[in-house]
């Protein structure tokens, strides 16, 4: 999907156009070959710098060509997929290409809330011309997501930790083990992200401006206590699986020793029958009382047992 916003300079709007102008910014949303070739051809950039940005495997970096004047950014935005069972908190590559003095290009392989906010004119202060201004909004915003989303990883966790503490099921285990999987996708591309912007912060790569510098270093601090909180929660999570795993074994140690237990005491009357079962001359095997008192002594024996094994808590 390819769409073009410029800001008017006379009413300060953002507008949706269809041509492409200078000072415009490029949206890319899992562009087709065409859009691919046709946004090269008329901004006169290479394939690579969109491809890339296209690559789920990319990590965040920066790239600048020195030679046609474009730079390539590339960051990790938070995304929520969806399986067959429930959601899951993942992240992808967003690439912003600065085309010399004339473009901004947004590359992504699906919709994500950072663009969408930018698109909706939710975000406000913002003109396409001012591409590093944009870039450092595009960081912020990105950043606030995370913790938002980390957030959201924190209220599910705690509602999975309550269902699970009235009935172990597997559903909710999974459920956590997902979260878990999620917070160090979250670290690893904080991580990756707050390179980028360190790199950035040092003015080598983009004209720093003042004013934009302030939001940069928001971005920073956005992103720096993130990572805070995907470590603290990362840890919580991980000492709770590991809690739940030593329940978990613990339960099934009491079972198997509960069934031992009623495995032995059920062997009692076994026995005995089987004993009286024999052809051979028995105590009791010529009264008329044989039976009963056969009866006797197992349900005698067995309350033994029973007490015995209750006594030494092999029945709790």
């Amino acid at each position: 999907m390819l769409k073009i916003y410029n800001t008017d300079l006379e009413t300060n709007k953002i507008e949706e156009i269809k041509e492409f102008k200078k000072g415009s910014w490029i949206s890319l949303v899992n562009p087709s070959e065409i859009e691919i070739k046709k946004v090269c051809k008329s901004v006169n950039i290479q394939e690579d710098f969109i491809r890339d940005a296209l690559d789920f495997e990319e990590k965040a970096r920066i790239d600048k060509e020195e030679d046609d004047g474009t730079t390539l950014f590339v960051v990790d935005v938070p995304i929520i997929e969806k399986n067959e069972e429930n959601e899951v908190y993942s992240t992808m590559p967003l690439g912003m290409i600065v085309v010399r003095d004339d473009f901004f290009i947004t590359v992504s392989l699906r919709k994500n809330k950072v663009i969408e906010d930018f698109e909706k004119r939710k975000i406000k202060d913002f003109q396409t011309y001012k591409k590093s201004k944009l870039i450092f909004q595009i960081l912020y915003l990105n950043s606030s997501y995370y913790l938002s989303y980390l957030k959201q990883i924190n209220k599910e966790t705690e509602i999975a930790e309550y269902i699970l503490k009235n009935s172990m099921k597997n559903k909710e285990l999974l459920k956590l083990l997902s979260l878990e999987k999620s917070l160090v996708y979250f670290t690893t591309s904080l991580k990756s992200n707050e390179l980028v912007m360190e790199k950035t912060m040092r003015g080598k790569i983009i004209k720093l401006y003042e004013d934009d510098e302030e939001i940069l270093e928001d971005a920073i601090t956005e992103n720096k206590q993130a990572i805070e909180m995907a470590k603290i929660y990362s840890d919580i999570l991980n000492g709770t699986m590991d809690a739940y795993a030593s329940i978990i074994s613990n339960n099934l140690n009491g079972v198997m020793k509960f069934l031992t237990s009623i495995t032995i005491v059920l062997a009692i009357p076994t026995m005995i029958s089987s004993f009286w079962g024999m052809n051979v001359n028995l105590p009791f095997q010529n009264s008329r009382f044989g039976f009963p008192i056969m009866i006797a002594i197992s349900v005698v024996l067995t309350l033994l047992v029973t007490w015995w094994l209750k006594r030494k808590d092999m029945l709790d």
